[in-house]
């Protein structure tokens, strides 16, 4: 009952939708004779519309209340749509009350997705909700290496390792770049190295070149994504719509460049090391109870990575 609903959101190609046929299929190995049920939001949204001109309403609520397991894709989709939250919510409490599985995903969580009703959102925070998180570099090169043997490719370490140091973005994209690897050794007929890969990759990689980041980058960054001057960061002023840039700014330092709390204090204004550790700790705290800040910290690493 803690894991009901179960929620999982994150990002384009993170793998929500393969976690969530993963648990239908376990659930199906253990008991055989569950019902389980997935349809994305967008099918249950046109099959309703499908029941309600055709008069059989009574059809479609039994297909959905008479499951063991329901999982329901992309569920951001239904919100401003009244006719399908309606029927969902009706669906959802049937089954909660039944003592059934609910289990969705979702680009954002329950109350960051706009429009969505109160009554649901307060449903779907009712349960477990799951952050799915871009990979880091070890789980990306352990994706890789997984893709490798399940194709029985043989790639050296080396390569992967690039791939994985240049392609940061999600897990679809990673997987793309092993498939054109190949590709590319299939139509030149030549073995995969380090050559071959920079050249099948280049446009993969045109994007994501290693650049030296320092703190200049980064407090140019975080300003101009505040509308702010570095000097602003480095100033003694403490208003709150210079603290709080301050502070992420500290705090990536801290994450990208691996400083030390002196080097970063005296990067901003000669700042005591006391109060950077108290401004990190701050983002640390706010990250784990801020989806969108995780979000807002992602754009900035990206404009830190790209600069135009």
């Amino acid at each position: 009952k803690a894991y009901n609903p179960l929620f999982i959101y994150g990002g384009v190609g993170l793998g929500k939708t393969h976690l969530m046929h993963a648990i239908g299929h376990y659930a199906h190995e253990l008991y055989p004779d569950m019902r389980i049920l997935y349809i994305t939001s967008e099918d249950f949204t046109n099959q309703l519309v499908s029941a309600m001109q055709t008069n059989q309403n009574q059809q479609f609520r039994e297909r959905f209340r008479n499951v063991d397991i329901l999982m329901v894709d992309d569920i951001q989709f239904i919100a401003g749509k009244h006719g399908t939250e309606e029927e969902f919510f009706h669906t959802f409490n049937h089954l909660r009350e039944a003592g059934k599985q609910i289990v969705m995903t979702s680009d954002k969580p329950p109350k960051e997705i706009q429009k969505l009703e109160e009554r649901l959102c307060s449903r779907f925070e009712g349960g477990l909700v799951a952050d799915i998180q871009r990979p880091d570099f070890e789980t990306r090169l352990a994706i890789l290496r997984k893709k490798a043997e399940f194709e029985h490719l043989n790639i050296s370490d080396d390569i992967l390792a690039l791939i994985a140091e240049k392609i940061d973005t999600n897990v679809r994209e990673l997987e793309g770049s092993v498939t054109r690897l190949t590709a590319y050794s299939s139509l030149t007929r030549r073995p995969i190295d380090m050559q071959l890969a920079r050249e099948a990759l280049r446009e993969l990689f045109k994007h994501s070149e290693t650049r030296v980041i320092t703190c200049d980058s980064i407090q140019d960054a975080v300003a101009n994504y505040y509308g702010l001057s570095v000097e602003d960061l480095k100033s003694p002023k403490r208003n709150h719509e210079i603290t709080v840039p301050r502070q992420i700014a500290m705090y990536l330092a801290r994450e990208m460049m691996g400083l030390s709390l002196t080097r970063i204090g005296d990067a901003f204004g000669g700042r005591h090391y006391t109060t950077v550790m108290s401004s990190i700790s701050k983002v640390e705290d706010s990250i784990k109870q801020s989806p969108s800040l995780v979000s807002l910290l992602d754009d900035i690493r990206r404009m830190i990575k790209n600069p135009t």
